[in-house]
């Protein structure tokens, strides 16, 4: 059923929308942009405790999700069927990790959801980029829905355990 999800997406190919979807998904690339903003966030005083909550979810996520389930699963992902590779070329690098769950969601919900804690409207709209990056990585068909839902689940439940020890310890650590 997901891969017919994902086949069903293809058909919603088009040159602007491709072009735009592998710059979307570019942003998500090992995190950059979210690990740039949690330090952004950190430099300031005023943001610091929000930069810091981004950091240490992003640097948690990347242990938990990337380096311990990625492999623990091992999913291969739907663009290494060599069928499907032959039918829908890909836009992008195809990546060499395994495919559950997926980073770039992981990185991004982390991320949106521990700035929503601190700034609502800045929250939304990071929360907004992520959910883009998202989708991004099922229309470029390098995830399944389950690795993205995954991702979001999980990286929401990362920033609201850091958050929830930020906020428990703040008088040590803030």
């Amino acid at each position: 059923m997901e891969l017919a999800f994902l086949v069903w997406l293809q058909g919603l190919h088009r040159p602007w929308l491709d072009e735009l979807m592998a710059g979307v998904t570019f942003l998500g690339d090992a995190g950059w942009v979210w690990i740039l903003t949690g330090c952004v966030l950190f430099c300031m005083k005023k943001t610091r405790s929000c930069g810091l909550a981004v950091l240490l979810s992003l640097a948690a996520g990347f242990l938990l999700g990337n380096c311990l389930l990625k492999n623990l699963v091992a999913r291969p992902r739907p663009c290494w069927n060599l069928d499907i590779q032959a039918a829908f070329p890909l836009l992008v690098e195809n990546p060499r990790d395994f495919s559950f769950p997926s980073g770039h969601t992981l990185a991004g919900f982390e991320a949106g959801v521990s700035i929503f804690f601190f700034h609502r409207r800045w929250g939304a709209a990071a929360l907004g980029l992520a959910v883009l990056i998202a989708f991004s990585r099922m229309y470029l068909f390098v995830h399944f829905p389950t690795d993205v839902l995954a991702g979001a689940v999980l990286g929401t439940a990362i920033a609201f355990g850091v958050h929830f020890c930020l906020t428990r310890r703040k008088n040590v650590l803030l």
